[in-house]
């Protein structure tokens, strides 16, 4: 939808110059249609690295009082935008059995366009995500995305990642948003699920929150049919696990539960695809 918007622009400009130049300038006017649609898209990421260079820096580790409306905003936006580029046509299933209020949302993990999918085609859930520290550090998008309830967790120190448990579990209980992790802790390149670092659930167990289990694939098909061909994400959600459960199990027993329904979806789903 973005890019069609700035694609009207951009035949907008090119129209306008026809019918000041002239039918006989039809050429000019459609390289006046390429420039004004790439014009467009420049702006559109000037703006944000400008806002971004307005806000106020965030120390590591720190987290914000509240959400930035913009920032959350933005985070939709630029996700859509990227999956326009990327030719990608995402289909969300099982919208419907999402609970209200907040909850800890739960996914396997094959490419980059498994978050930008969430922000992009879920906006009004509001989720953030929990990332490795280095795409947060990333100028322009750590600023904006951690504005937005991002977190970023290290692995490696658990100091520093039980902090940033804490932090999600504050961000949970005081409603500022609902926090989406990969228990995987990095992308599968096979597409084979990996197994799950069952710390992560800490979090629900201290925000007493649903935890919402979903499966995605397709997005990993992206490098092999761009730009020839459009690729199908498909975002579903399989289960949400009650606060009841939730408070009833260990971490181990919850990440087991995820991974052993996502896995079973997952078959189910190519075994569909292969019918």
């Amino acid at each position: 939808m973005i890019l069609l918007i700035f694609f009207a622009m951009a035949l907008f400009a090119a129209l306008l110059y026809l019918a000041l130049a002239g039918t006989g300038a039809i050429w000019a006017a459609l390289g006046v249609l390429v420039l004004a649609f790439l014009a467009v898209n420049l702006l559109f990421v000037l703006f944000i690295a400008l806002y971004a260079l307005l806000l106020p820096r965030l120390e590591p580790g720190e987290g914000v009082e509240r959400q930035r409306a913009i920032c959350r905003r933005l985070c939709a936006c630029v996700a859509r935008w990227l999956c326009n580029w990327a030719r990608l046509h995402v289909q969300v299933l099982g919208r419907e059995t999402l609970p209200e209020g907040r909850y800890l949302f739960v996914c396997n993990h094959r490419s980059m366009y498994d978050p930008l999918s969430v922000m992009a085609y879920l906006p009004e859930q509001n989720i953030s995500f929990i990332s490795k520290p280095s795409n947060l550090k990333i100028p322009v998008v750590g600023v904006i995305t951690r504005y937005a309830g991002f977190l970023a967790i290290d692995r490696e120190d658990n100091r520093e990642a039980l902090k940033s448990i804490l932090l999600a579990a504050d961000y949970l209980k005081r409603g500022l948003c609902s926090i989406g992790i990969y228990p995987e802790g990095t992308r599968s390149k096979t597409g084979e699920l990996l197994p799950f670092h069952a710390g992560s659930f800490k979090i629900v167990q201290r925000a007493a929150v649903p935890v919402v289990v979903a499966c995605v694939s397709g997005g990993e098909q992206v490098k092999r049919r761009w730009p020839w061909r459009a690729t199908k994400l498909r975002l579903e959600i399989v289960e949400t696990i009650d606060v009841k459960t939730v408070k009833s199990c260990s971490t181990n027993e919850l990440a087991e539960r995820a991974r052993t329904s996502i896995e079973a979806r997952l078959q189910e789903i190519e075994g569909e695809e292969k019918a």
